[in-house]
């Protein structure tokens, strides 16, 4: 009457319920539920008095797996796993799940991301939205927002709205964030402003999120569209660095109604802030990626204010900095140096990935077994290169959920910290991230050997062909 789940999907069912301290007090050891996984359970390590435990979890008010029995000072993992196992049997069989679910502490109804809000007509949805809720290859995707939606609490009433309407990319963002907050086994309190306080024992700290989305007017709005290496590298150099610098400096201007700054705020005054970045500027389509896709090297020349040149010179690869002053695209100009802008002292740090994607939901909700009958999922793309010669990345094609293949929500988020910081956010909040810092001069940059620099997902539904074969179409 039982079963034994993967980490991927246990971690799923789980992704609100670890407190912060739970990963300094135990070493998980195996996850198991019931065959139906109304009841899951985790064995378990004492840190402390290196015995053994076990964890059982049912679904709360508003379908949140939480903790309703626990065992310890068990004298091996044996009797722990019996011990749980033979707990689930009897739940299973025997009890009122919904009744012992409840916690007390239910707020009155669930987030629901996925439910059509009443009154929504169809034109009004986001296309990216009506894609989640139609498309059969987005069915891990929805299985993993499913789980996600209960925890949230958001202070900001439109949420739901705007992720089904006009904001879904930027509320998406958010929603990848607290995920990846939460595998970095943080507690999570989603607030209006900034969005989010994160903690753990012995720190805290305050994340605002925001997102390059396209310019409706001005010069801004006629995007290039470079087509040769010069035209690229021209785009990076000055259009790009103009849309991260105003997306960052309404950030760091913004003052409430009270006249307080995001890091003024109360429970995160006195804490180190960070903006997370996305860019969203510019959609895939059938014919290009979307902008994320290659934008990223715009981020830190705008933040630091210097690039640098390469040229291999006898087999190795030299590097020379160059200082910028400023980003001038068709008469629009900004300073460059985002970190050395009055005020910016306040700003610890600048957290940016590329990858806070509806794809990054569906290999996720594949890795936790969500993977729909007849679709296969590939990604494609660019590790890190530890080598000291290489000047691009490591070229990638990967099988999602085949043997061997593992992933974290965090691992494509790079941090860029501030060295005019005056609350420094310490570097063991994102230890195993890309983290960029600025020391004596010079960039200095740690990076994990299985770093994602850019990637994209392609999605393949094996359909049925008129000679009894199989033929793949993608989207």
């Amino acid at each position: 009457m039982t079963k034994r789940l993967s980490k991927e999907r246990f971690d799923l069912f789980a992704i609100g319920t670890r407190l912060s301290p739970t990963q300094l007090l135990a070493e998980e050891l195996s996850y198991w539920s019931d065959l139906d996984e109304n009841v899951i359970g985790i064995v378990f390590r004492d840190r402390t008095d290196d015995d053994f435990g076990w964890a059982l979890l049912v679904r709360d008010r508003l379908g949140r797996f939480r903790g309703v029995d626990l065992d310890v000072s068990l004298k091996s993992e044996r009797r722990a796993e019996v011990g749980l196992r033979v707990k689930i049997a009897d739940v299973s069989r025997t009890a009122d799940l919904a009744d012992l679910g409840v916690q007390g502490d239910e707020t009155n109804t669930a987030v629901d991301l996925l439910t059509v809000l009443p009154g929504t007509r169809p034109d009004q949805l986001h296309p990216y939205f009506v894609e989640l809720l139609e498309r059969p290859g987005r069915a891990p995707a929805r299985a993993v927002l499913r789980e996600i939606g209960p925890w949230l609490t958001a202070a900001d009433p439109h949420f739901v709205k705007e992720f089904q309407r006009h904001q879904f990319d930027q509320r998406l963002w958010e929603l990848y964030l607290w995920a990846a907050f939460r595998e970095g086994g943080y507690d999570v309190a989603h607030r209006e402003a900034p969005d989010f306080r994160v903690s753990a024992p012995g720190t805290a700290f305050g994340v605002e999120a925001t997102t390059v989305a396209p310019s409706k007017d001005g010069v801004l709005a006629q995007h290039p569209n470079p087509q040769t290496p010069e035209e690229l590298a021209a785009f990076l150099a000055d259009y790009m660095p103009i849309k991260y610098g105003n997306s960052l400096t309404k950030k760091l201007n913004r003052r409430s109604a009270a006249g307080k700054a995001y890091w003024e705020e109360d429970e995160v005054a006195g804490l180190p802030f960070v903006i997370a970045l996305a860019d969203f500027h510019k959609p895939a389509s059938e014919d290009e990626p979307g902008s994320m896709t290659y934008t990223q090297s715009a981020i830190w020349p705008y933040l630091y204010g210097f690039t640098t040149d390469w040229e291999m010179v006898d087999g190795k690869l030299v590097i020379t900095k160059r200082d910028l002053a400023s980003h001038t695209f068709k008469g629009k100009t900004i300073e460059s140096g985002f970190f050395s802008l009055p005020g910016a002292e306040n700003v610890s740090a600048v957290l940016f990935s590329n990858a806070g994607t509806l794809a990054k939901f569906d290999r996720m909700g594949v890795l936790a077994g969500y993977r729909p009958p007849n679709h296969r999922y590939l990604r494609a793309g660019f590790r890190y290169d530890p080598d000291p010669n290489a000047y691009m990345g490591k070229w990638f094609v990967e099988e999602i959920g085949t043997a061997g293949y593992s992933e974290g929500w965090a691992d494509e988020l790079q941090v860029f910290h501030n060295p005019r910081a005056l609350r420094p956010l310490p570097s063991e909040c994102f230890g195993p991230l890309n983290q960029h810092f600025f020391v004596d001069g010079q960039m200095v940059t740690y990076c994990g050997t299985n770093a994602v620099l850019s990637s994209y997902t392609m999605i393949l539904q094996m359909t049925g062909s008129d000679d009894g074969g199989a033929k793949a179409a993608s989207f």
